[in-house]
């Protein structure tokens, strides 16, 4: 944890410095032409990953900080730790949710099974109101990516590589799609086939 940390910081503070290194050998490497149109992708690519992410850890901080008020005033025990946790998992599209009511509702069932039903409802309700209203409102089309291919990238993502691959399989998917789609538009210029 403590490297993991380390190498961030380390790569935060040279960010520049790496990019510019990443520009020279793609330069080096590459006809300037296809170096240009590299990098540009790179870069689309890029805003695709941190439009969602950020967008994602906005709209979690707020059910994060939404279920802590609701939670007080519900009276119900717990209320930082399991706001906690219900923001963090909220990172996971559809599941997180939900992932993050079962530990919530569990921890507060041993002290009160009637609190634990109320915190229930409330979550239930928190996720209908992020699903429909704050969710869209924050994130909007920022990946472009159609709600059964989010189901599908979440379920592989998850199969795959656990809660991390639920995380970021929607980014992962986007930006793939991203590329498919550049290169299939690529594909008809060349062969002069106009779809539209």
């Amino acid at each position: 944890m403590v490297i993991a940390i380390i190498i961030s910081i380390y790569l935060s503070l040279d960010k520049k410095i790496l990019l510019n290194a990443g520009k020279r050998f793609v330069y080096a490497a590459f006809s300037t032409s296809q170096a240009r149109n590299l990098i540009l992708t790179l870069k689309e690519c890029n805003q695709i990953f941190s439009r969602y992410l950020s967008g994602k850890a906005i709209d979690s901080l707020i059910i994060g900080i939404l279920c802590f008020i609701l939670m007080t005033l519900l009276k119900l025990p717990l209320a930082v730790l399991i706001s906690l946790i219900v923001g963090v998992t909220n990172m996971i599209p559809y599941f997180g949710p939900f992932i993050g009511a079962v530990p919530g509702a569990f921890l507060i069932a041993i002290i009160s099974p009637y609190g634990a039903v109320k915190f229930g409802v409330m979550v239930f309700l928190l996720q209908q109101f992020d699903g429909y209203i704050l969710g869209p409102k924050i994130l909007g089309n920022s990946t472009g990516v159609r709600p059964i291919a989010i189901l599908l990238a979440i379920i592989v993502g998850g199969a795959y590589f656990g809660a991390v691959g639920m995380f970021l399989g929607v980014p992962v998917f986007a930006v793939v799609q991203y590329l498919v789609g550049k290169w299939m538009d690529g594909k008809l210029i060349e062969k002069e086939i106009d779809l539209e």
